[in-house]
């Protein structure tokens, strides 16, 4: 059975294209200035009005505040937001609440201690994704290229959705999903020929190991 696949920090056409064409479910857009793949909401707007129907277009935001997720929301055709940062249960509540839009949010995972999180969060939101914890004094949240390990919730289910995130890759995606039981997995910086720069050849590896 394929895995759903999301493609994240796109910034260009290209890597659009190639996402589109290889059967991506979802496509990300990080508007976080920090990022190597970050937009701004003109280039996302650019992009994001090219997605057809059935494939989700999704904002990553990290810690915004209502002015910054206004603007994004008003100008970038979107099918859902993620959450990136420490945005508490009650936030998760309040952006769903105020902007009629599924929310996903990203819960760092390390060791055990940080499970329970995943309960609350999926308590509060539409999808929750299951990322590699940032190393202490990291500038990204997420993006970084590591993976966590797999076994801490192999057989761990959730009442909404969840995707598998972190260090994933075309080379690595199979013993993930078998560790996890994902039906869902985001990849960033493991289809990247350069930070920020996606590389077709790996999109397509990569949909081609997820099944697609």
């Amino acid at each position: 059975m394929p895995v759903s696949v999301k493609i994240c920090g796109l910034s260009d056409r290209a890597g659009l294209d190639a996402a589109m064409a290889a059967g991506a479910r979802y496509v990300g857009f990080v508007f976080f200035a920090k990022s190597p793949r970050a937009v701004t909401v003109e280039q996302a707007a650019a992009l994001a009005v090219d997605v057809p129907p059935g494939i989700a277009k999704v904002a990553l935001v990290v810690d915004a505040d209502d002015a910054t997720l206004d603007e994004i929301v008003a100008r970038v055709p979107l099918d859902m937001l993620q959450l990136h940062g420490h945005e508490t249960p009650e936030r998760v509540a309040e952006v769903r609440a105020r902007y009629g839009l599924p929310v996903m949010k990203a819960v760092g995972v390390a060791s055990e201690a940080d499970l329970p999180a995943l309960n609350a969060y999926a308590a509060v939101a539409d999808q929750i994704l299951v990322d590699a914890k940032a190393p202490k004094g990291a500038p990204l949240p997420g993006g970084n290229g590591l993976a966590f390990d797999w076994r801490l919730i192999a057989g761990r289910r959730w009442p909404v959705p969840w995707m598998l995130a972190g260090g994933l890759t075309p080379d690595n995606l199979a013993e993930a999903v078998a560790r996890t039981g994902a039906r869902q997995v985001d990849v960033s910086s493991g289809v990247e020929r350069a930070p920020g720069v996606k590389d077709e050849v790996r999109i397509r590896a990569f949909l081609d190991a997820a099944g697609l």
